[in-house]
């Protein structure tokens, strides 16, 4: 699956990790419970920054954001 592109709100604090807030997507805003995890990996040139997170009705994502293009996707993920 491809990542949909969203908006998103994130708190950047010296000495700490960016923190997302909330993201758009359909013109509907998500916020952010809590973020399961964080890493990071490249593709090509592009350095990526990877959040798991878990919405406030419990919903999994994953956050992507692209260093090289400053872009931000998301790809859902269906539990069962």
């Amino acid at each position: 699956m491809s990542g949909l592109p969203v908006r998103i709100a994130v708190v950047f604090q010296p000495g700490t990790k960016a923190k997302p807030v909330w993201f758009e997507l359909n013109r509907k805003q998500y916020k952010i419970a809590r973020t399961t995890y964080y890493w990071k990996d490249r593709v090509g040139e592009a350095p990526l920054l990877h959040w798991a997170v878990v919405t406030e009705d419990e919903a999994l994502s994953e956050i992507v954001f692209n260093a090289l293009d400053q872009s931000w996707l998301l790809y859902p993920h269906k539990t069962e």
